[in-house]
């Protein structure tokens, strides 16, 4: 049994050196993840919230931004950073490619915080306005960065939601998918924003993003992230639909079999956010036994994605812990 909870040999995974301790928990036994659980992001995230760029450029030796979608991830969602990053694009010449990489990533970012999560018909001229003029400034920072930094998939992984929010089309955003598939063909968080592209909900059509998924899984490996994008399939499919046992248990047990569960998967900075998706997936699916694998090795730790598609996802996330943990 242990064997199968933990790995080779019956083994827990080794100790993170970085992990973050584990914060008060709440009378669930649940916890939001911090910083990625490490303690190096959390370095980052405070130095980045102080507006200091000589300590968010030490704290991101140990990154690599071009390709850590999570690291940079933690940047872009931090209020705040869009108002000194754009000193460090033009005064720190040596930096310049991370430094747009970082306020174009947080453009994006604040731009939908203007448009807000509501419908389109529900998003005032003003909001479209705003909105629009902080994705413009994110594409050309965005592009520049890419330029100079030809090696990074970070910056056209973060194009693909841009695109998308600009409407730029079809065309458009499949020269950007191409871009970024050929810098990684298996990255995951490319792969996942394109499921986004192709829902209905955004022009696609039904199943086309399930089959996407479905073929980027067959070209996997054993212990890859990529897996996850079975799990983010299945979570879209029911988003989109109106059957609420629209999910194939068989496929996305499958996926985790062969992905977070395997044991050749690398736990790295963020790995939670990985296992929360398998874990809504499952518990969408009404899965008993591949569910608890996941939500022991979860330990409680909650990623506020993708359980934001609830209208109250801790409480989702702490019903199925408690179910399932």
């Amino acid at each position: 049994m242990f064997g199968k909870l933990f790995g080779r040999g019956g083994e827990r995974p080794a100790a993170d050196p970085y992990a973050l301790p584990v914060p008060r928990r709440q009378k669930n036994g649940t916890y939001t993840l911090r910083a990625l659980g490490d303690v190096r992001v959390l370095a980052l995230v405070e130095a980045a919230d102080a507006g200091d760029w000589e300590a968010v450029k030490a704290a991101l030796e140990p990154f690599d931004l071009g390709r850590d979608h999570q690291v940079l991830g933690e940047l872009a969602d931090l209020d705040g950073v869009q108002d000194w990053i754009g000193r460090a694009v033009e005064e720190d010449e040596e930096h310049r490619a991370t430094a747009l990489l970082i306020s174009g990533a947080r453009h994006i970012n604040w731009g939908w915080e203007a448009r807000t999560t509501a419908r389109a018909v529900h998003v005032t001229q003003d909001q479209w306005r705003v909105f629009r003029e902080r994705l413009q400034i994110a594409e050309e920072q965005l592009f520049e960065a890419a330029e100079l930094r030809p090696e990074w998939v970070t910056p056209w992984r973060r194009l693909l939601t841009s695109g998308r929010g600009m409407s730029l089309g079809p065309a458009v955003n499949e020269t950007r998918l191409g871009a970024a598939l050929r810098r990684d063909p298996l990255d995951p968080e490319t792969h996942v924003e394109w499921l986004s592209q192709l829902q209905p909900r955004w022009g696609g059509e039904p199943g086309q993003a399930l089959a996407f998924a479905r073929d980027a899984f067959a070209r996997t490996p054993q212990g890859h992230r990529l897996g996850c994008v079975i799990a983010m399939a299945h979570i879209e499919e029911w988003v989109e639909s109106d059957d609420g046992d629209c999910l194939e248990t068989p496929e996305v047990q499958a996926a985790a079999d062969h992905s977070i569960l395997h044991p050749a998967y690398a736990r790295r900075p963020g790995w939670q956010h990985d296992f929360n998706m398998f874990a809504m997936a499952l518990s969408l699916a009404g899965e008993r036994h591949t569910v608890r694998r996941v939500f022991q090795a979860l330990d409680g730790a909650h990623t506020r994605w993708p359980w934001t598609y609830f209208a109250e996802p801790e409480k989702q996330f702490a019903r199925h812990h408690r179910h399932h943990a």
